[in-house]
């Protein structure tokens, strides 16, 4: 069984990195075990680790759900300097989407739910925990 997962990027300067991905995620680590290692808990269970080291080219994209995708491309552009992305949709997909690299090349991007009623059901148990 299945219960949490970690993806992992890595970044050839941990301090810049560690920032990069703090102004990305807008909020500090939730874990520094050791020098050059952070993570992150985006959600319960589901961990975004940046380790120091090798920059592994052609991984993912790692695409995080967020409700305005525009307003995200907006912030990012502004303020960590990131080229204008293109934001896909096709009428089968019920999400429109877009991907963008971090400054050492991990594929990264968001995705948005169309129908706002389908998002307000994949968020209900997420808030619910919350509360």
């Amino acid at each position: 069984m299945v219960f949490e997962m970690t993806t992992q990027v890595r970044v050839s300067n941990m301090k810049e990195g560690s920032q990069w991905y703090e102004k990305f995620l807008n909020k500090k680590p939730d874990f520094i075990p050791h020098d050059g290692f952070a993570e992150w808990e985006l959600l319960p269970g589901c961990w975004l680790q940046v380790a120091e080291g090798q920059v592994t080219e052609g991984n993912g994209p790692l695409r995080l759900g967020v409700t305005d995708i525009l307003a995200e491309r907006t912030r990012l552009m502004n303020e960590l300097n990131i080229e204008r992305f293109e934001i896909h949709s096709r009428s089968e997909v019920p999400v429109k989407w877009g991907t963008f690299t971090d400054p050492w090349g991990n594929r990264l991007g968001f995705f948005e739910y169309v129908n706002k009623n389908e998002e307000e059901q994949q968020l209900k148990p997420i808030i619910q925990k919350g509360e």
